[in-house]
């Protein structure tokens, strides 16, 4: 391991536990990473290391049979697996968005019937807001719960992009209830669904297609779920109260955020070291291409922006784990360390030549994998919007 990507003031068990996962990402995923991805192949064996490495309850409390660390210690974890494999990362990040929306926000009941099993990974989760045509527009969500005499509900509609959505069997979605607030925002609830893992009807009527196929995130399953009068109990609503589903869920996307900035950062510093490997390795003209003043150049602003990228993950997560809202700071994160991600990959691949382009080699796959980065919990536009407004509060002009 070279000088990237460290971080100052961590604790005994911060660093045991990040040393655990390097030497697992080293032994376990990358000698058989992009095997698995060019077969589009689900890493089973590699998620079953991470269950027993206590990845899966890494921030449930100890109470529920948890690991109880801090979002930072979580976000570099992601950021060490992502380095070996993006779609391992994205394995575990649904999953914890989901047992911190019960941390933060589930009755005491819910959170003594999920979190002990998702601490082990028994239960599996997945997070459900967008839908087919709904982009980024959260508040245009058609899928709809109606309550019924008995006082439970009925749900239809059609969510799309989940992560995991095969493997999950607890999915917190995101739905419209209209009970009669004047704001959309307040007509919105979150319902935590169980169904079987696998695909087609894995409960009365909800259904999961089938993966869907993509450029990049491979090995990784992302679907759609259909609901058709699927019937759920009132007590399944995340809190125990319909109506606060958006603030839960945003709450939820501020993790989230953080995690996709560490994912950025990992594929970015893999993508670093292959290309000042190769760069070393390289001859033309007589001499390492690395001693090319031009490459030389490249490979120095590459480190530069795994570097700030890397600082601002690490702030924004701490900022969080001192109970803070840190949507500005996600933000910021998630769109330096996406679009570093992408021009410190670029890089690589330029430098690796006509090979990058073979998938016999690794940056072909990172390429790939970074572009997800640019969309994945919110666009770069989205996360200017979040930044731009909270600005304007904070700089209003005064008279």
């Amino acid at each position: 391991m070279g000088r990237l990507c460290e971080t100052e003031g961590l604790t005994e068990d911060q660093t045991e536990i990040l040393k655990a996962v390097r030497t697992f990402v080293e032994d376990k995923i990358l000698p058989v990473a992009t095997e698995l991805e060019h077969a589009d192949e689900y890493p089973q064996e590699i998620v079953d290391g991470l269950k027993e490495l206590g990845i899966f309850g890494l921030m449930i409390p100890e109470e529920y049979d948890g690991l109880g660390e801090s979002l930072l210690t979580y976000a570099l974890c992601v950021e060490e697996i992502a380095r070996g494999w993006m779609s391992v990362s994205g394995v575990i990040n649904t999953h914890f968005i989901v047992a911190y929306l019960l941390m933060q926000h589930g009755t005491d009941e819910q959170k003594q019937k999920y979190l002990p099993r998702m601490a082990t990974g028994e239960v599996r989760g997945a997070f459900s807001m967008s839908e087919p045509g709904l982009g980024s527009d959260v508040a245009a969500i058609k899928t709809k719960a109606v309550r019924g005499d008995a006082g439970d509900y009925t749900i239809d509609g059609q969510k799309m992009w989940l992560t995991n959505g095969g493997t999950s069997t607890l999915v917190a979605t995101l739905v419209k209830t209209d009970e009669g607030s004047d704001s959309v925002y307040k007509n919105m609830t979150t319902f935590l669904l169980e169904k079987e893992a696998g695909f087609g009807e894995t409960a009365p009527g909800l259904t999961i297609p089938g993966k869907i196929d993509k450029m990049g995130y491979k090995g990784v399953d992302t679907t759609e779920m259909v609901l058709e009068g699927h019937q759920v109990a009132a007590e399944q609503i995340l809190g125990g109260e319909p109506g606060k589903g958006f603030y839960q869920m945003m709450d939820g996307v501020e993790v989230g955020r953080v995690n996709v900035a560490a994912r950025a950062c990992g594929i970015a510093n893999r993508a670093f070291e292959l290309a000042i490997a190769y760069a070393q390795q390289r001859e033309t003209f007589g001499k390492p291409i690395a001693e090319h003043q031009a490459i030389l150049f490249r490979l120095a602003e590459m480190a530069t922006k795994v570097e700030a990228a890397h600082a601002m993950m690490v702030r924004s997560a701490r900022i969080k784990d001192k109970g803070e809202r840190n949507d500005v700071e996600a933000g910021m994160a998630k769109y330096l360390a996406a679009e570093y991600c992408n021009e410190v990959v670029q890089d690589s691949f330029r430098i690796h030549g006509g090979y990058g382009y073979s998938k016999e080699y690794e940056i072909e796959r990172l390429y790939r994998e970074a572009a997800f980065m640019l969309i994945g919990e919110g666009t770069a536009d989205i996360q200017k919007m979040i930044i731009g407004r909270s600005l304007l509060k904070d700089y209003k002009l005064k008279g």
